[in-house]
C-alpha cells in the first residue's frame, strides 16, 4: 500500500494478474515446480511491461499457459519475512563480496494462513539457489536450539566444516504481496507493495509503486518468462529484498553493485 493507504499501481496490476490465469492448487505447484533447488533471475518490471508479460504467459490459447497459485479462494498472498544476521552483518557482507559460501537465514510467515517456516537459503557450488526449511508452530522461537541445530546441519551438509553464526539477531523485516505463476518446471513470483523495516532502528522504506518485483525460478537457466522480459528490454537486476532492503534503511552500508537497483526500488534511499 502507499503511504496514504491507497493501493499502488503495482498492487492493482498484481491483483489483475491474479485473475488473469486459470488456478492451480499448492499440491499441483509442488508436483510441477516446487524448485527448492533452482536458478533465479530477478527483474524490476514497470507496470505496463508487467501487464503485457502476464498476458503473454497466461494466454488461455496456449497449450502450456502459466497458471496462478490459488489457496482457499485467494490468489494474491501476504508475506512477511524476518531476516537474521550477526551483529557485524556477516551474511549481508558475504553476499556483498560475492563469497562462494553465502547464505541467508529467515523466518517466513504466510500471513493469510498463519503458517511459519524457518528457512536457510544458500548458493551451491554450481550457482544454484538451494532452500532448506523447517516448519514452526505458533509458539516456536526462530532462534531456539532446534533451529540452531537445523541451521548447523544444513550448513555442514552443504559446505562441509563451517562455523554456525553466533549472536544472530533480527535485522530486517519485509512485508509484501505475492502472486505466483506456474508452468511445468518453471515458477514466476510477482511481488508488489514491498515495505522494509530495520529491526534495530525502526527505520522503514517503501518500494516504488510503479514497479513489480519479478523472479523467475527454474532448474535450467533462461526460461520463456526471461525471454519475454528480455524482448521488452528488461534485464536481470542485482537486487534481493534482504540486501537491497537493508541498504535502503541503512544508507551508510556499502551497496556496491546493488546501488543502481536500490535507487530504482527505493527512490532517494541512498541519498539520505
Amino acid at each position: 500500500m502507499s503511504g496514504s493507504g491507497t493501493p499502488s499501481e503495482a498492487l492493482l496490476a498484481l491483483e489483475r494478474a491474479a485473475l488473469a490465469a486459470h488456478p492451480l492448487s499448492l499440491a499441483e505447484l509442488n508436483a510441477r515446480a516446487e524448485l527448492l533447488a533452482r536458478y533465479d533471475n530477478s527483474y524490476l518490471v514497470p507496470v505496463p511491461v508487467f501487464e503485457d508479460f502476464v498476458a503473454r504467459l497466461t494466454d488461455p490459447r496456449r497449450a502450456d499457459a502459466f497458471r496462478v497459485l490459488a489457496i482457499d479462494g485467494l490468489r494474491c498472498f501476504r508475506y512477511r519475512s524476518t531476516y537474521y544476521d550477526t551483529p557485524g552483518l556477516g551474511t549481508f557482507h558475504d553476499h556483498r563480496q560475492g563469497r562462494r559460501r553465502r547464505f541467508r537465514i529467515r523466518e517466513r510467515v504466510y500471513e493469510d494462513s498463519g503458517e511459519r517456516q524457518f528457512e536457510v537459503k544458500l548458493k551451491s557450488g554450481r550457482g544454484e539457489t538451494v532452500k532448506h526449511r523447517q516448519r514452526m508452530s505458533g509458539h516456536d522461537d526462530p532462534l531456539d536450539g532446534a533451529r540452531r541445530t537445523f541451521l548447523g546441519r544444513v550448513l555442514r551438509q552443504s559446505y562441509g566444516p563451517i562455523e554456525v553464526p553466533h549472536g544472530l539477531l533480527p535485522t530486517l523485516r519485509t512485508d509484501y504481496r505475492r502472486v505466483t505463476l506456474v508452468a511445468d518446471g518453471q515458477r514466476v513470483t510477482c511481488d508488489a507493495g514491498l515495505l522494509v523495516r530495520d529491526e534495530t532502528s525502526g527505520r522503514c522504506a517503501v518500494a516504488d509503486g510503479s514497479l513489480v518485483l519479478v523472479e523467475t525460478k527454474t532448474r535450467g537457466h533462461l526460461t520463456e518468462a526471461d525471454r519475454v522480459l528480455h524482448r521488452h528490454g528488461v534485464r536481470p537486476a542485482e537486487f534481493t529484498k534482504y540486501s537491497g532492503g537493508l541498504a535502503a534503511v541503512r544508507p551508510g552500508l556499502a551497496a556496491n553493485a546493488w546501488a543502481r537497483a536500490v535507487r530504482r526500488v527505493f527512490p532517494g534511499a541512498l541519498d539520505r
